[in-house]
Parts: C-alpha cells; sequence; structure tokens
C-alpha cells in the first residue's frame, strides 16, 4: 500500500518506523515547521522529520494545510503522489475535508486514548492527573471534527499507580505502532469494523499549561501525587524552585498545616487531606535532576513549609 505518513513528535516515530520496516511504501512525509530553540535560535528539526531524512523519505512541512500557498501545493503535491491511505500521528493541524477525502482508504489516525474518552491535545498527561488507572490506544478514521471518527482498533493498558507520563507515552508509542499495522492489515483484508463513537461519553484533553505544574498541597494527596506524575510538579524550597519528577503516597497521615516538611530524612510532605506524599525524584534550581535520597545526602533540609 502506498502512504503518506503525517506526524510530528516522538510519540509518532514508532508509527512511521513500523511502516517503513513493513511491506508498505512510505512516499512522504508531513510534519511540523522546524522551530528555534536554544540560545542561538536555531532550527530544529521534528523527530519525524529526522527519521525521514535517515531513510531518504521526503519530507513537506507546510505552516498551513487548510490556508495560503502552503495549502495549495500541498494539496497538489498529495494529488500527484496519490496515496492509498494517509496516516495522521500527532501531527498538530487540522486536515481539510479535500485531504481527508482524496486517499483511496482515505486518512487514519493513531490517538493515545480511548476514544471517546480524551479527544484532544493532552490525553496522556490528562488520563494520569485525572487519577485513570485504564488508558490505551485507538485508530480511527478520520473526519471534519476533533478525534470524532468512527473508532476501528483499540488496544488497553493499565495505568500503574505511580506511574509518569514520560513512562506511559513511550508505551502509548509503541502500542500505537502495533494497531496502526493491524488496523492497515484489516483494511487489506476487508475485515475492518467501523464502530461509531458515543458522543455522550466524551471528553476532552485540553493543552497542558506550564501553570498547572504548580503543586497546591491544600489539595489531597491523590491530586498532589497525580500532578507530578502527570506534568512534573514545581514548588519551591526556601525561595529556589523545586521540580519534583517523581512521588509516592504514603500509608501515614498528618495533622501538620498543608506542605510541611514532615520528615526530612525522607523528603515526606502532608497535604490538605492530611495524607502525605513522599518525593523521590527532584530538581532543585541551580542543581542537577536527580534521585531524592542522593540529593539529601548533599543537602540538609530543614522541617519548613513548601512554596512560602
Amino acid at each position: 500500500m502506498n502512504i503518506v505518513f503525517m506526524g510530528t513528535p516522538d510519540f509518532s516515530v514508532p508509527c512511521l518506523k513500523a511502516l517503513v520496516e513493513s511491506n508498505h511504501v512510505v512516499q512522504a512525509v508531513f510534519t511540523q515547521p522546524d522551530k528555534p530553540r536554544g540560545r542561538g535560535n536555531k532550527l530544529i528539526p521534528t523527530p519525524i522529520k529526522k527519521y525521514a531524512l535517515e531513510y531518504n523519505i521526503p519530507v513537506y512541512q507546510p505552516s498551513s494545510l487548510r490556508k495560503g500557498d502552503d495549502a495549495k501545493t500541498s494539496l497538489d503535491v498529495l494529488q500527484g503522489l496519490n496515496p492509498d491511505l494517509i496516516v495522521v500521528v500527532a501531527y498538530g493541524q487540522i486536515l481539510p475535508k479535500t485531504i481527508l477525502e482524496l486517499p483511496k482508504h482515505r486518512c487514519i489516525n493513531i490517538h493515545a486514548s480511548l476514544l471517546p474518552k480524551y479527544r484532544g491535545a493532552g490525553p496522556i498527561q490528562r488520563c494520569i492527573l485525572d487519577g485513570e488507572t485504564l488508558t490505551g490506544v485507538t485508530s480511527m478514521y478520520m473526519e471534519e471534527g476533533l478525534d470524532t471518527g468512527d473508532m476501528l482498533i483499540k488496544e488497553e493498558i493499565t495505568i500503574g499507580k505511580d506511574m509518569i507520563a514520560d513512562e506511559l507515552h513511550d508505551a502509548l508509542s509503541e502500542m500505537g505502532a502495533r494497531v496502526l499495522l493491524q488496523t492497515i492489515q484489516a483494511i487489506e483484508d476487508g475485515t475492518l469494523i467501523r464502530t461509531p463513537q458515543d458522543d455522550s461519553k466524551s471528553t476532552y484533553a485540553k493543552m497542558i499549561t506550564k501553570d498547572m505544574s504548580h503543586l497546591d498541597f491544600s489539595k489531597s494527596a491523590q491530586e498532589v501525587h497525580n500532578t507530578i506524575r502527570g506534568i512534573t510538579g514545581f514548588t519551591s524550597l526556601n525561595g529556589k524552585r523545586l521540580k519534583v519528577f517523581r512521588s509516592k503516597i504514603l500509608d501515614i497521615s498528618s495533622n501538620e498545616p498543608c506542605g510541611t516538611i514532615i520528615d526530612t530524612n525522607k523528603f515526606i510532605v502532608v497535604c490538605g487531606d492530611g495524607g502525605c506524599i513522599q518525593f523521590d525524584e527532584i530538581q532543585l534550581e541551580g542543581s542537577k535532576r536527580m534521585e531524592t535520597s542522593t540529593f539529601l545526602r548533599g543537602k540538609k533540609i530543614d522541617k519548613t513549609t513548601l512554596g512560602e
């Protein structure tokens, strides 16, 4: 099958890799424009572009597929390629109807949630923030709405109680590659089953913003723990910014004010419901990211209140 692939971040790479290593032909890759990064504002290619160039796959980086000269040029390119299928994985642009209807087998998307839950841009982080214990990957036919198309194949994964977003991201990206190949095989075999989404059961995973990482210790221990797991938490310790990458909930409680470090040898903090969490991996402003046990061997902390 002749396929055009559209994707941008690391999450998309296993899917493209699976296609390259299959008996299908990847005619071209569409990805977001390079963005300036670092002190020198050097243009950095997307992970998908890097991978595609390694395999001499033509790369297109339109600023928009819906308007302007880039949109017209992109449509001309796609019409010239005449792909059997377009595969979209975390591309970051909305496809117009002219492209959605162009391929013989239309466009399919690999989405990192069990649709219709967590449609939108941040499903991996959102499901952890919400304390979900189950998620997965869904392949779907694309429509003009946001993640509203008919569902095709799903695969599930259990979210561990201390699993962080990076770990879930990696597991789901590999799962996405498997689901993609299964979906394409079912298309070729004529065995694909389409299941319409129940819009009444849909939820939306809005974009994650930096301010959401602020740790509010007046919340329950579970909520604070979920923030750390989902988007990396931050607070301040003696006037310095403290990032928290990993934590765990302890089976203890305290009547101390929320945000108080009640055990300076293990960095245990009390939360608003009296529950306590232990920081397991942190980074203090001016220092490297490290396990808390390593941090505490080199720095003594006082019984203080975080964020003050």
